[in-house]
């Protein structure tokens, strides 16, 4: 075979990902057709240069929410080959693709970590909050039931009480009443010698 030629597997190993997502990549993309680009040697697939670039490019797609970009990096520099190797321009670009997702992936996870921790900032304040609020109801202490029994029998006993002071000073009116009646009852000639 030619020495242009590359099996699925030694690009994946160039871009970085596993056989199998190469493929899915191949079946999702319509500008990918491996028939054009391809020779098949028993079950191993060769895919030509024009098959490989396109495939790597695949790689390097962003979708935006507006179109869909090409995310390529241009060097003015780099008008020369790298150590007499056509492709070496590739390679280069290749890995300045993959440093740039890695700083957008990274700029990601620090936006995502401010957020985690503003959030357990939040939770904490809200915690102690409630533990605050927690400790004061605690302190109003609501009265027990036995507290209120005794409320209400010492409020019961002290009506109980009045009530029989009234009847006391009721029975002593009637008994000065009764008094006061024999006092004035005309008496028999008979009865003025018992007293």
């Amino acid at each position: 075979m030619s020495e242009n030629l590359k099996t699925i597997k030694e690009i994946a190993d160039e871009i970085g990902v596993s056989k199998q997502a190469v493929w899915q990549k191949i079946k999702k993309e319509s500008s990918i057709d491996l028939r054009q680009f391809t020779s098949k040697k028993g079950n191993t697939v060769y895919v030509d240069v024009d098959g490989q670039k396109a495939i790597k490019s695949a790689f390097f797609k962003k979708t935006s929410t507006t179109k869909r970009q090409q995310k390529v990096f241009v060097d003015d520099n780099l008008n020369d080959s790298v150590d007499g190797n056509p492709e070496g321009n590739e390679e280069i670009l290749f890995l300045r693709n993959l440093v740039s997702e890695l700083q957008s992936e990274k700029k990601e996870l620090h936006k995502l970590l401010d957020q985690q921790q503003r959030l357990a900032l939040q939770d904490k304040k809200l915690l102690d909050e409630y533990k605050s609020e927690i400790n004061d109801l605690k302190a109003l202490k609501m009265p027990s039931q036995e507290t209120e029994f005794k409320h209400l029998d010492n409020q019961y006993k002290d009506e109980v009480n009045a009530l029989k002071e009234k009847l006391e000073n009721l029975q002593e009116q009637i008994k000065d009443q009764k008094r006061i009646e024999e006092q004035e009852k005309p008496r028999k000639w008979w009865e003025l010698w018992r007293k």
